[in-house]
């Protein structure tokens, strides 16, 4: 199977992580999954991804001690695979797994995603679980020195035969229940093994995605977290289709900031289906899960930048927040055509210049569609930022009137093939379509 048949364009979707942390339901996965076909699925959005500890039964009864529960109350079969809680998922009851959640998505016309960690539970190596469909069982495949840093419930696996059967054994369960999306944790980067030798994740990466093209289906794999190591660009975009380019990125303007010029180190190794990723959009309601409700705390501004650098570069697009609750304004957002369409497969970004105080960026068409150019103000003060079309993009004439179309206020500029210069808000952006 080749993995870039079917992520041809960047993943666009949810996931249940920045608001409901650790206690997603079925009910609130249905809501927001019932919201985004009805208002978002038009505009691309159709990946609905069920995160982290969807298997713990007692997830969040402990959350001013524990995130993740040490040795905590999860649900098992017979081989070692964890199952979906049925305490918070009951379709799951009597094995049927999240084959009925899938296809309660499915009928919506939307796609289905679950969270994973890297590795086998702890518990089905210290019980000596039989690995299905062979003669192994779990504490060979096992690697307990190999373990996570912040989450408890696994070990690594070993690069053996009997590791290569738990994995074949679990991504083939997944692809019963109709899951078309893994996110796999744990695995792109690790601040526990800095040596790259040390670290089992990458042979890990590799077991999966074998495991994956043995199953028969058309499986997203995204690896997280970050950041990713750009000297192995060639490793990720081999084995998997997304991998996160930094840690969680959460609602603040210096953790956006810095994103700019992670993107100018990944602009290069963006293609049909391998997509550097720049992690889930932190708009809307946030933070249940974590103990406390907020709005994104981002300006208007700082959130159209997030926005237009993520298509301009082409990242995926996943949202953290309650669909819900969104308000028309975060909604506006996410259905602007004219930005999406950046993401189309025949488009490329690459930034043009970028200083402490400014970046621009341009997104072009392989098949002569219009040159789009983006001018961000890093600054906390107003500024006047220009650019010279005759050096963004070939094609441009100096004797030539062209027309810019802004695509977040609709403005219209008439300028010749030089210089134009656009008043930019503190953090914010004016980005253009130029035709």
């Amino acid at each position: 199977m080749n993995k870039n048949n079917f992520a041809v364009t960047p993943p666009m979707g949810w996931n249940s992580y920045d608001y409901y942390d650790t206690t997603v339901t079925e009910k609130e996965v249905k809501a927001n999954a019932d919201y985004m076909a009805a208002n978002l699925k038009q505009y691309g959005w159709e990946y609905v991804v069920v995160d982290i500890e969807w298997y713990s039964n007692d997830a969040g009864t402990k959350r001013d001690k524990f995130q993740y529960i040490p040795f905590g109350d999860d649900e098992m079969d017979a081989y070692g695979r964890l199952q979906p809680s049925p305490n918070r998922f009951p379709s799951s009851a009597g094995g049927n797994g999240f084959a009925p959640l899938a296809d309660y998505i499915h009928s919506l016309g939307l796609k289905f995603g679950i969270h994973i960690m890297r590795g086998i539970p702890r518990a089905a190596a210290q019980n000596h679980m039989p690995v299905l469909n062979s003669s192994f069982t779990a504490d060979e495949a096992a690697d307990p020195a190999s373990i996570c840093g912040w989450n408890p419930d696994m070990y690594g696996v070993r690069d053996n035969e009997a590791g290569q059967a738990y994995y074949d054994s679990i991504i083939s369960m997944y692809a019963d229940w109709g899951v078309d999306f893994i996110k796999c944790d744990d695995i792109c980067d690790s601040w526990l093994y800095r040596e790259p030798l040390e670290f089992s994740g990458w042979h890990e990466t590799e077991m999966i995605h074998r495991a994956i093209e043995k199953c028969g289906r058309p499986i997203v794999l995204s690896l997280s977290p970050g950041p990713a190591h750009v000297d192995r660009a060639w490793h990720y975009a081999k084995n998997a289709n997304m991998w996160r380019i930094t840690d969680d990125l959460w609602d603040k303007w210096d953790l956006l900031k810095e994103m700019f010029w992670r993107c100018e180190n990944w602009q290069d190794h963006v293609k049909q289906g391998c997509y550097p990723d720049c992690d889930m959009l932190p708009l809307g309601h946030l933070g249940k899960g974590f103990g406390h409700e907020w709005e994104c705390n981002l300006t208007q501004d700082e959130q159209r930048t997030m926005m237009t650098l993520w298509c301009v570069f082409r990242s995926p697009l996943m949202l953290g927040c309650e669909l819900t609750l969104l308000d028309a304004w975060t909604k506006s957002l996410l259905t602007n055509e004219s930005l999406l369409s950046l993401l189309k497969g025949d488009r490329h970004g690459r930034q043009i210049a970028r200083d402490k105080d400014y970046a621009v960026w341009v997104n072009e068409s392989d098949n002569g569609g219009a040159v789009c150019v983006a001018l961000f103000n890093l600054k906390d003060t107003p500024e006047k930022l220009s650019a010279n079309l005759r050096e963004l993009t070939e094609g441009i004439r100096e004797d030539r009137e062209y027309s810019l179309c802004e695509l977040w206020d609709g403005t219209r500029l008439q300028t010749a093939g030089q210089a134009f210069e656009v008043s930019v808000a503190p953090h914010g952006v004016k980005v253009f379509f130029v035709s």
